[in-house]
């Protein structure tokens, strides 16, 4: 508290969040001096460090604007402040940065400002057409970053000088680019450069080189923030489809980059919040419906009524797409499985069919794939939260050290320390060794960044997943940590009530593909009872058999059939007449009958992901799914063309077991592919509602990659609406898995704070 005893005081303060590297410091400087007030400032690797002393009414009133005029990438998690005896000080300075404990967010890569766009076009100055202009508002920043605090010689600029006219800029307080760590121009900064197949490179017009490319139908490599992008014409179908052979994504979407939100909007239909997103200094990849015209190619996305847009985000990319003039796709550059690539020699190896690669001499030291967002009633639903928006902190108080590990789809991690909670970006899937080799540098850094050796790991319950092996070798070489195994529903959950600090009790719809259950089976469509430190499972869906194991994710006819199997006979089967029954032979359906019923390679479930799967069998749709979540997008593409309120019959049991029984004898009689796909949306929607209502005096959290379905998500609010029923849904952090290693750091700290009191 400060206290008012004289005309003029000393106020020392600490501060904590995203103050480094984003012009915290100038921003303060200035403040100062317009207040008058003398002191000083610095950085050190726990935040910002600052006194202030002067006129008390000065005083209170620049730190009330400390906190109302932040730089735009500035953010404030907490400020303590503490009044001290008069010392005289004589000016106001930015002091060097001093080294200490270790928690200061680190600062996101963001996309170019508005005030260098306007230079890098400006013909008379100096970085005219510079394909890296920056300042401390934009630019690089985690991609670069080697250690805290957030110094130029801690980066990977570190190897470039700065010339005279850059330093002078660098080291004035007045300048916007004082202290942007990787500040540069055409004398002194990184280089562009064109790399061929033969490995010879050119270093002049290598923009004009690389459109000329792109016009010509080739698929090329683009080094971009946090690594390469593999780009090609998006209105040329025989350039997709070389890119969709070589990389053996015969459906899944392509994101589109345009040059500007007008070329967007001649494409899908844009809300007001999508283009503000869009505009945003994080530049996410936005998901957007698309118009019945189209003016690129259809391979792009195809069978589905959503695409990815987004807006170039770097000076490279504004300079290629103006000479361009064409819309291009860009997808991350990697194999299947694997991380996205952010060395150039790599592109060669592991990338044969590019056939030129824009690069430059300043290394990724962290890759940072593109975030990924929708909107539903005018807010985000992250699919995947990245460049722009991670590394991401929340302030909530630990007691220990928390490394918490996530799942292995889509894969973050979190670290919980003193007064910081921070995920790591999105790393992906780990289902290779590549990725598990990436998952674990993730991990080495982030505790590097912040002198962390943890006390508490968690894991998800999964005995294969690769999160949880590593977990347990890291538990036999430091037998001190305590391990937790945290069943993967509930760390959903839980995921939501960290974002939003809750501590009530919940009712926690968890809905996704699949999630290691308590009783061994994989669950995936769980309603919980949930606190912060425990939960009842108190509604799940009726299990039922994966014919084949993981063969029946990938071939969903084999879920629909095994959904058969628990309604009709095998002779009644056989006797039927449509789609499902009608692609196996009468002797694969003995076999799977076979497998069904003694449980021979059949594991049981209750997801409503692979549920997703049958409905899209059973409307006769691809006998495979190429991509994770593709039945989703088809039924949602599908439930667009047929708006309807009416819903299947369900029932809900005593024992709280929720069967579909009746509904899949019901579409067995629908021909129409739209009508099973708006009621079955509407019959999950339906049944959300109505285990909400039995449980009025709870509110309720929605979580899980089925949410993702933005038809379904936007149907539940307005029910929820409707009905006034008070819920929770992600906000920051992403729906599906991505999310999960937050949950598990928040039960973490809870448990803690409960044991001590």
């Amino acid at each position: 508290m400060l206290v008012e005893s004289t005309s003029k005081i000393r106020i020392k303060a600490s501060i904590f969040g995203v103050v480094q590297g984003v012009g915290f410091r100038p921003f303060a400087y200035k403040l100062a001096k317009r207040y008058n007030l003398k002191g000083f400032i610095f950085n050190h690797s726990g935040g910002v460090e600052l006194e202030v002393e002067g006129d008390k009414s000065s005083v209170f009133e620049f730190f009330i604007k400390l906190e109302a005029e932040l730089p735009p990438l500035a953010k404030i998690e907490n400020i303590t402040k503490e009044q001290c005896p008069l010392k005289n000080y004589k000016d106001f300075e930015i002091i060097a940065s001093v080294k200490s404990s270790t928690n200061t967010s680190i600062p996101a890569d963001i996309s170019i400002c508005a005030d260098c766009l306007a230079e890098m076009r400006d013909i008379k100055n100096r970085r005219y057409n510079y394909p890296f202009i920056n300042c401390t508002n934009c630019g690089v920043r985690y991609s670069i970053i080697n250690s805290l605090p957030y110094d130029r010689d801690k980066t990977s600029m570190k190897d470039f000088t700065m010339c005279k006219r850059c330093y002078d800029e660098y080291t004035n307080p007045n300048d916007r680019r004082y202290h942007a760590q990787p500040i540069s121009c055409f004398d002194c900064g990184p280089k562009l450069s064109v790399l061929y197949k033969d490995a010879t490179k050119e270093y002049d017009n290598v923009i004009d080189k690389i459109v000329l490319k792109i016009k010509e139908g080739a698929c090329v490599a683009i080094k971009g923030v946090g690594g390469f992008h593999l780009v090609c014409d998006a209105t040329n179908d025989v350039a997709i489809k070389k890119l969709r052979d070589a990389k053996q994504r015969a459906t899944k979407p392509f994101a589109v980059m345009f040059d500007s939100l007008t070329a967007i909007k001649k494409v899908v239909d844009i809300t007001d919040k999508e283009s503000s997103l869009l505009l945003s200094l994080e530049r996410p990849i936005v998901l957007a419906d698309k118009k019945q015209t189209q003016s690129i190619s259809f391979l792009v996305a195809p069978n589905i009524e959503k695409l990815g847009v987004f807006l170039p985000y770097t000076p490279i990319h504004i300079l290629l797409l103006e000479r361009l003039k064409s819309p291009i796709i860009a997808t991350s550059a990697n194999q299947s499985s694997e991380p996205i690539i952010k060395d150039e020699k790599e592109i060669l190896q592991k990338l044969p069919f590019v056939d030129a690669i824009l690069t430059y001499d300043r290394d990724i030291v962290h890759i940072c794939d593109d975030s990924v967002v929708g909107v539903v009633d005018d807010r985000e639903v992250f699919y995947r939260v990245a460049r722009g928006y991670t590394p991401m902190s929340f302030y909530i108080n630990s007691t220990k050290k928390i490394l918490a590990l996530g799942a292995n789809q889509k894969s973050t991690i979190t670290l919980a320390f003193d007064n910081t909670v921070v995920i790591s970006p999105y790393i992906g899937d780990l289902n290779s060794i590549s990725s598990v080799e990436y998952f674990v540098k993730v991990i080495d850094d982030f505790m590097n960044f912040y002198n962390f050796v943890p006390d508490i790991v968690v894991c998800d319950k999964h005995p294969n997943y690769e999160s949880t092996l590593w977990a347990k070798e890291y538990k036999k070489k430091h037998n001190t940590v305590e391990l937790i195994e945290l069943q993967h529903h509930y760390a959903h959950s839980l995921s939501v009530m960290a974002e939003y600090n809750l501590f009530e009790k919940v009712l926690s719809f968890c809905f996704d593909g699949t999630g290691y259950g308590d009783d061994g089976v994989l669950w995936g469509c769980e309603v919980l009872l949930t606190s912060v430190d425990s939960y009842e499972r108190v509604y799940h869906l009726k299990e039922f058999s994966l014919l084949g194991g993981e063969k029946a994710i990938k071939e969903p006819y084999r879920v629909a059939l095994s959904l058969l199997f628990d309604i009709y006979s095998k002779d009644e089967i056989l006797s039927m007449k449509n789609v499902v029954v009608e692609k196996f032979s009468k002797k694969e359906i003995e076999t799977f009958y076979m497998m069904h019923t003694k449980g021979l390679n059949s594991p049981k479930t209750t997801s409503l992901g692979r549920m997703f799967d049958a409905i899209y069998a059973f409307m006769g749709e691809d006998s495979y799914i190429n991509y994770e979540g593709e039945s989703g997008l088809v039924l949602e593409s599908y439930a667009k063309c047929c708006v309807l309120d009416e819903v299947y019959t369900f029932s809900i049991g005593k024992d709280g077991v929720i069967s579909f029984d009746e509904m899949i004898c019901e579409i067995l009689k629908e021909t129409d592919k739209t009508i099973i796909a708006s009621k079955f949306i509407n019959t999950i929607a339906d049944m959300i509602v109505k285990i909400s209502k039995q449980n009025k005096e709870l509110p309720v959290i929605l979580c899980g990659g089925v949410f993702q379905n933005l038809t379904l998500l936007k149907k539940v609010i307005q029910l929820f609406k409707n009905e006034n029923i008070k819920y929770f849904i992600q906000q920051k952090t992403a729906l599906n898995d991505g999310s999960i290693s937050l949950g598990q750091a928040y039960y973490a700290i809870n448990l803690q704070r409960n044991k001590n009191g």
